[in-house]
């Protein structure tokens, strides 16, 4: 067992094997098993170029035997931070070929959450973009990185090249077979959406990740007729596994990258390669509603909303804007997902985010003392189950305050449920931000904003937005002068992830306190909430 792992309870293990649930193989083979039955079938469409399934798979292992010959070894970890391109599905499926353990960071991360993520996991490379984006040139970033972290001495970049080296240049007779690791083996890592800090490891094993990734296979009616449109960037569990890119490929169907969710990147690959699913967040999902000329997604049949609650007014007008069905997606990278199912009511698909995947997922609602709520009552929820994570990776800290004693996730969300255990998002219990699908924490914004020498105190708060769902507004006491621009400048020079640039900054003589003498972030919220509109 890898140091680190919390593992599921050997007795929760053996129920989980006798169900069926966990089963001995890989997710590589899992993945692997249409290739099989049409090695010439289309597997996937990336920067404008077809992929059959023999040709990905050539280049997979090609890359996979580059990967060890640079030094990457059985269990070592990379940080992969690519992205949506054919260079992230070859190099994530090169990396499970060879043993080596991906670590999925985002395009948006910068030096404090690379830095941090490659420290907890002793990571010994990062795979990066030689496409630089608007603010940093991501090589020279993982560059930095390197230097931070004494475990990270190989940056490869666009997934092929390590210094002079072209990972792909190896004779296909020279390859080795796939490294069989065991079914609970660490297949990947996730990252947190970081409520509490900086990102936390979420480690997924290859059996409860390929339980995961077909069980959300079934539910979203995901197969060989599927072509998956990868929108959100493919670094997020979303698009990567529910059931997401993964899934489309183990079913036999076929991939679509798409660069961005913008509607400028989306609709032309969509129109020329016609998708019939996709997954977004409410941010897109609207966007996308409210252009004028959608026809590109004419193909569509079943859209995927996730990340943040769907306004119910926005849900009800999905189908007849976008002429597809709308799936309502409720989980998280440690595990639980609840969707509505394809056939659900119309009541059901608009009001509610759906109900478990998994018939031993364990769902608890609770109040603040700990006591089950009554059906249709307000509470957090606690779940556990056969893909969802027992602890956080190397965070035994976390882990207390994360995890009840008997193995329930506290997830933070306040949810109610209906009779028939479809659940509705209410709110969260933790303080963060959700912008746009991204969970931030409010005191990480915080503890950036009080380094800066102007602010004396401050608090970070949401405000409402009919298209991200919250924007950052910081409320700050300061002792000199500063505006906006130059308190997001001090952001960028932190080396924070651009998603949680403040927005909105309000200057105040002081901030207000509860009779416990705590910032009143609710006063806060009620005062600052028409910022937004």
């Amino acid at each position: 067992m890898q140091e680190g792992f919390v593992p599921w309870p050997d007795e929760f293990a053996a129920q989980y094997r006798t169900a069926g649930m966990w089963r001995d193989r890989s997710l590589l083979d899992f993945v692997r098993e249409p290739l099989k039955e049409d090695p010439k079938a289309p597997v996937m469409v990336a920067d404008e170029r077809s992929w059959t399934r023999d040709e990905l798979w050539e280049v997979v292992r090609r890359r996979a035997e580059g990967l060890r010959r640079v030094g990457l070894g059985v269990d070592d970890r990379v940080v992969l931070q690519l992205p949506n391109s054919s260079d992230f599905v070859l190099t994530f499926l090169a990396m499970i070929w060879a043993g080596v353990t991906p670590v999925l960071a985002l395009p948006g991360h910068r030096r404090a959450e690379l830095r941090h993520v490659a420290r907890t996991a002793g990571a010994r490379g990062i795979c990066v973009s030689s496409a630089p984006a608007s603010d940093v040139d991501f090589v020279e970033l993982a560059r930095q990185v390197s230097a931070d972290v004494e475990s990270l001495d190989l940056v490869i970049v666009d997934g092929q090249r390590v210094d002079d080296a072209v990972l792909d240049d190896i004779p296909s007779d020279e390859c080795r077979d796939p490294h069989v690791p065991e079914p609970t083996d660490i297949a990947l890592f996730l990252l947190s959406g970081g409520t509490t800090g900086l990102p936390k490891l979420i480690a997924r094993t290859h059996t409860d990740y390929t339980y995961n990734i077909e069980e959300s296979s079934r539910v979203s009616d995901l197969g060989e007729h599927s072509r998956y449109l990868v929108a959100l960037p493919a670094g997020h569990n979303f698009p990567l596994g529910c059931p997401g890119l993964l899934g489309t490929i183990a079913n036999g169907g076929v991939v679509i990258m798409s660069p961005s969710p913008s509607v400028k990147s989306v609709f032309p690959v969509a129109k020329k390669y016609e998708p019939t699913i996709t997954a977004v967040v409410p941010a897109v999902a609207i966007s996308w509603m409210d252009e004028a000329d959608r026809s590109a997604l004419a193909s569509l049949e079943v859209l995927q909303v996730g990340g943040a609650r769907l306004n119910p007014e926005v849900a009800k007008d999905v189908g007849s804007r976008l002429g597809c069905t709308l799936q309502q997606v409720f989980g998280m990278a440690e595990g639980l997902l609840n969707y509505t199912r394809l056939d659900d009511s119309e009541d059901v698909i608009i009001h509610t985010q759906g109900r478990k995947i998994s018939e031993l997922d364990e769902i608890r609602i609770v109040s603040e003392d700990g006591e089950p709520v009554a059906v249709g009552e307000v509470g957090e929820l606690l779940t556990r189950g056969p893909y969802t994570i027992r602890g956080y990776f190397s965070a035994p800290d976390h882990n207390e305050r994360s995890f009840t004693a008997d193995g329930f996730y506290r997830t933070g969300d306040l949810v109610r449920a209906d009779a028939q255990g479809n659940l509705v998002v209410e709110g969260r219990s933790k303080d963060h931000i959700n912008r746009g699908g991204e969970k931030i924490s409010a005191e990480e914004i915080e503890n950036y904003v009080l380094a800066h020498p102007a602010v004396i105190n401050t608090a970070a708060i949401g405000i409402p937005d009919q298209t991200l769902g919250a924007r950052i507004c910081v409320i700050a006491e300061l002792s000199d002068e500063l505006s906006l621009d130059e308190l997001r400048e001090h952001f960028s020079q932190s080396g924070v992830a651009t998603f949680k640039f403040p927005e909105f900054l309000e200057v105040v003589d002081a901030l207000p306190l509860t009779n416990v003498g705590k910032v009143d972030k609710a006063l806060l919220r009620e005062t600052y909430s028409v910022k937004g509109q």
